[in-house]
């Protein structure tokens, strides 16, 4: 299978900004393990800010757009330090994408965007995309990772997209403040009652919440891509994934 992995910032930092070095060191090790059964893995990484904010000391995620740049400059190093010292003890290559906007609507742009991945893969490496927060502004930004993953997606031809965020998948209402909301496990058609169901921002030092990811499927759907949203906090369920169990909701696109 040819697998886009959108890993969310509060898989890969503690509420401090601090990297959550036990649940990165899982997510590497298992990642490995899926490329070695012989599957594509892409990775859609965020966590740039948010490591960045923590190696910076910063007591809270920047809301002003220079500090944001500054922290991803910092962030970015970090991260890419972390996961080249974590696939190289299993002997996986990374590669870094950082892109914008223009990367997808630019024609010629976008061709290269998806040469390079096609070689890459080629190689045998794990490409590792993340939005160019260092100089993205408002008009060149993608504006989230879950969107990023899902064009991503859609421009490899990828035959699932997965969203690791920090719930177990789309509920019925919000199961932080409505104990009666239940998972919805399958999802085929999005109506405009399952559209609905978008909330808000997600983890304090992430930028994305529901209806990122639900606008995300809409896109995986459209192009023929199944989507899965599942919890980062266990990364060992990528097993059942791959061996066709259910975990967190699957959006299931109709096969064209």
């Amino acid at each position: 299978m040819r697998i886009v992995i959108k890993i969310g910032t509060s898989t890969l930092t503690h509420s401090t900004g601090c990297q959550n070095i036990k649940s990165t060191e899982m997510l590497c090790k298992i990642l490995s393990d899926l490329k070695n059964m012989g599957n594509e893995i892409i990775m859609v990484s965020s966590g740039a800010i948010g490591m960045g904010t923590g190696k910076l000391g910063l007591k809270a995620k920047p809301t002003d757009i220079r500090t944001k740049q500054a922290a991803a400059a910092v962030g970015q190093c970090e991260l890419m330090y972390t996961y080249d010292k974590m696939f190289s003890e299993y002997n996986h290559t990374i590669a870094q994408i950082l892109i914008t906007n223009d990367d997808f609507s630019h024609e010629d742009r976008h061709k290269n965007f998806e040469n390079t991945l096609e070689r890459l893969l080629e190689f045998g490496a794990i490409p590792i995309i993340n939005e160019n927060d260092t100089i993205a502004t408002d008009e060149i930004k993608v504006g989230d990772n879950d969107t990023l993953s899902a064009y991503v997606a859609k421009s490899v031809k990828a035959d699932l997209l997965i969203i690791m965020s920090d719930i177990d998948g789309l509920y019925t209402a919000d199961p932080r403040s409505d104990k009666s909301a239940t998972l919805i496990e399958h999802v085929e058609e999005l109506t405009p009652e399952i559209l609905a169901l978008g909330g808000g921002a997600g983890s304090a030092l992430g930028t994305g919440g529901m209806k990122t990811k639900l606008d995300a499927a809409v896109i995986c759907m459209d192009c023929g891509c199944d989507m899965i949203i599942m919890n980062g906090k266990s990364p060992e369920k990528l097993y059942d994934i791959i061996d066709g169990n259910s975990v967190g909701t699957k959006f299931k696109a109709v096969k064209k």
